[in-house]
């Protein structure tokens, strides 16, 4: 456990920003873990979780022994509940207000998003043409998908729950990238936050169990890049943050086209909150260093 009850408040709020992240479409919680600066543990520690589950699946207890100590709980417990109790609490609270000021909630996510960018870059240790090229490509990707409308599906099929979380999950964990968004283009977005506010046990179960296999899969190979190609996945983050920015711009059309603001929309109090949002990463970056940043890291290309 956290080494003094300090550290397990920490981790519970950083948990709360994580899952409160996560029910907003455009924002996801792997942006908050990297803006607090525990981005790279957690990926680390959640690949050895998988590694200590797949371990228990095989019945090699010397092995799932070994992966068991080498899990820092301390980290994963206050996160995961912080996380399911802001999901719990933000899928009551976050909707309404972003119906109530959408342009203002998506100008101060837009510049806290926006500022999440420096993070990343700057622990790119040498850039050159492949990495610049690996981050255009996500950035154009992230551009795309985010541009995709939204599904609506009233009621979704529990195979379709679990595949879409699956697919949400590796969105969740990934900076830029919103699971919340993915969730809406699959189409199960607002049955999703239904089932939570109803407790629809069945559906939610099923959710977990799609986000468990696609967590295991996906984090084992993010911490792999990670270790391997530290600065290239490093640009790709860039990219994916860059190109995901779409989704948080304040003013859209039908079918989630872009457009400037008309004439009547709130402007001035949109720019003061994106400004708010994009000081505040800054001043946590500058006044906070993360840990990881001292970390010793293996890069590659």
């Amino acid at each position: 456990m956290p080494s003094t009850p300090l550290a397990l408040v920490r981790y519970v709020l950083y948990g709360v920003l994580m899952g409160g992240a996560d029910v907003i479409p455009g924002v996801s919680g792997g942006t908050m873990a990297l803006i607090v600066g525990i981005y790279e543990r957690l990926v680390h520690a959640l690949s050895s979780a998988v590694s200590f589950g797949l371990a228990l699946l095989r019945l090699d207890v010397e092995a799932a022994r070994r992966h068991w100590t080498a899990v820092p709980w301390g980290l994963i417990v206050p996160l995961l509940g912080g996380i399911a109790g802001a999901l719990l609490v933000g899928a009551k609270v976050i909707p309404p207000l972003m119906d109530a000021y959408p342009e203002s909630m998506r100008g101060l996510f837009f510049g806290l998003v926006a500022a999440s960018l420096l993070i990343p870059a700057r622990r790119i240790e040498r850039v050159t043409g492949l990495r610049i090229g690996i981050g255009l490509a996500c950035a154009v990707g992230a551009f795309l998908l985010t541009g995709l409308p939204a599904l609506a599906v009233s009621d979704p099929g529990l195979l379709r729950v679990f595949f879409s979380a699956a697919v949400a999950i590796c969105a969740m964990i990934l900076p830029g990238v919103s699971g919340a968004f993915l969730l809406e283009a699959l189409g199960i977005y607002t049955p999703t936050l239904e089932a939570l506010n109803g407790l629809e046990w069945g559906y939610v179960l099923t959710f977990c169990a799609g986000a468990a296999v696609g967590l295991s899969l996906f984090a084992t190979l993010l911490d792999l890049l990670l270790t391997h190609r530290h600065d290239a996945t490093m640009a790709a983050l860039v990219g994916l943050i860059a190109g995901a920015l779409r989704a948080l711009w304040p003013y859209t059309g039908p079918h989630r086209a872009l457009r400037w603001p008309e004439v009547g929309e709130p402007v001035l109090p949109v720019v003061v909150l994106a400004l708010v949002g994009f000081g505040a990463v800054v001043a946590l970056l500058f006044w906070s260093p993360s840990a990881e940043e001292k970390q010793t890291t293996v890069s590659g290309s």
